[in-house]
């Protein structure tokens, strides 16, 4: 039976999904598997959700579109691990906190939820949404082998872009993360669900910096002329470029994955 949303059937997808929010970025994958986007399978466009099917160095390969946030992430990693993909791997975009540059990687090892997708799936008590080590060290050979500069460690999946605390997001750089984004502990807590059923499940992030997030609050940056002081991001031309780095990282590690 068809998925609800994405439309599609048991072995549409490879076992290895990459999972931008874009579905622009996700044509832009599909254009560097084997052979090119010609030679990739368009699996589904239902809802703009735009997913294909191809190969890396031969090895087979999918990346579906999730849209931004963790209630459309959840809905498309729910049908993908339905219809049999065993691993998954975010293609973002994150805010980096002091000390992480516009360019790098961050790779994260667990995303706290400050998300309702926390609350809903693990029952009302505390979660920790965690990567697979597998993954997580692919990514990194991955990512290094591309000359980029990556990071590994905490990122906070956030329910909001423009945070309304006082603080503003910036209060969970001061405590140790590394970055904010919007998805990633949805396919962590999914992966880590679908483990305790006892199936093969296993997830990981590489997300590229685009934007940094200045050591301030909202407040302080307000009163130096604007909350636009709190943050800086490059022309999107930049980002464009940026991301394009990463996406090569990704596919070599989904390669190196679905291998084993």
């Amino acid at each position: 039976m068809p998925q609800i949303h994405l439309h599609a059937e048991p072995g549409d997808y490879a076992p290895v999904v990459l999972l931008p929010g874009d579905p622009n970025r996700a044509t832009r994958i599909a254009a560097r598997f084997d052979g090119g986007l010609e030679a990739s399978k368009l699996v589904t466009e239902h809802r703009g959700l735009l997913g294909y099917t191809g190969t890396v160095n031969g090895v087979p390969v999918s990346v579906q579109t999730t849209m931004m946030g963790t209630p459309t992430t959840t809905i498309v990693v729910e049908e993908l691990f339905t219809l049999g993909v065993e691993t998954l791997i975010r293609v973002g975009t994150t805010g980096g906190f002091h000390g992480i540059g516009i360019g790098d990687v961050v790779i994260p090892l667990a995303a706290a939820a400050w998300s309702g997708i926390g609350t809903i799936l693990g029952g009302g008590e505390p979660t920790a949404p965690t990567a697979d080590l597998d993954v997580v060290l692919a990514l990194k050979r991955a990512a290094e082998a591309e000359g980029l500069t990556a990071h590994v460690g905490p990122v906070v999946t956030s329910d909001v872009f423009y945070d309304p605390s006082p603080e503003g997001v910036v209060r969970w750089g001061r405590r140790g993360y590394l970055s904010v984004e919007m998805e990633t502990a949805a396919v962590y807590l999914l992966a880590m669900r679908e483990r305790a059923r006892g199936r093969r499940a296993r997830a990981g992030c590489i997300l590229t910096v685009s934007d940094v997030i200045a050591d301030q609050s909202m407040a302080e940056a307000r009163a130096l002329g604007g909350a636009e002081e709190a943050w800086f991001r490059p022309p999107e031309e930049e980002v464009t470029r940026r991301v394009d780095l990463t996406i090569g990282a990704a596919l070599a590690a989904a390669s190196e994955l679905g291998r084993r």
